[in-house]
Parts: C-alpha cells; structure tokens; sequence
C-alpha cells in the first residue's frame, strides 16, 4: 500500500492513523516533496474513475491566483489539468491512498478508508 500525503494535514495523519491501528504496512509519498509526474497523475486518475477537476483542491490561494475556477472541466482541457497538478502538487487533493490490488481512494472520509483498509486486506 501507498498513501500520498503532506504530514501537515490533519486528513493525511488520521489516514496514517487508520491505517497504523489496521496493522497495514504503507509506504509514505510526501508528494509536495517528491511531486508525482503527469503520468502518475493519470494513472492515479485512472484507478480512481475520477477527472483532474475532482481531486484538485480549487479553493487553495495557488488555484485562485491561477484562476482555476474559470477552466473548462471537459475532455480538451483535462491534460492542462494533469500538468497543472504536476506542476502544482499542492493542489492535489490529500491523502491519495492505493492498496496493494490497485485499488485507490482519496482518503478523506471514514468510508473511503475502511475501502483502502478492505481492500488491502482481501
């Protein structure tokens, strides 16, 4: 398992938490540190069934100043949005967990944790 987290985030460490108390053994991204490649970014938006615009954090002054709300949300902007976020790691969404299946959840939400902890242990 692999979880994509910033230590200063209070979601980021009740996940480690989460996972610390399952018995999971994961391996730590501090992906502001070691920023994932646009290739990561698609294939983590692959396993999520997600689009770029669903785990940006738009409300972030770093989007703002890139006026982020105005982009277009359709097929022809979504790879400006994968560099966007490769450039601008900070405004992915956090913790990004992956078990050890492929399965792949951000993991803000008791629900989407116990999904990570299922699926690791399956």
């Amino acid at each position: 398992m692999e979880i994509w987290l910033n230590p200063a985030c209070s979601k980021c460490r009740v996940a480690t938490e989460v996972l610390d108390a399952a018995g999971i053994e994961y391996t730590v991204r501090r992906y502001l540190d070691e920023p994932p490649s646009a290739t990561e970014i698609e294939d983590v938006l692959g396993r999520l069934g997600l689009e770029p615009w669903d785990i940006t954090r738009t409300g972030e002054a770093r989007a703002a100043e890139l006026g982020v709300d105005s982009w277009p949300r359709d097929d022809a902007s979504r790879a400006s949005w994968i560099d966007l976020l490769a450039a601008n790691p900070e405004l992915i969404q956090r913790p990004i967990i992956t078990a050890s299946d492929g399965t792949t959840v951000v993991g803000r939400s008791a629900d989407a944790l116990d999904a990570a902890v299922t699926a690791e242990k399956a």
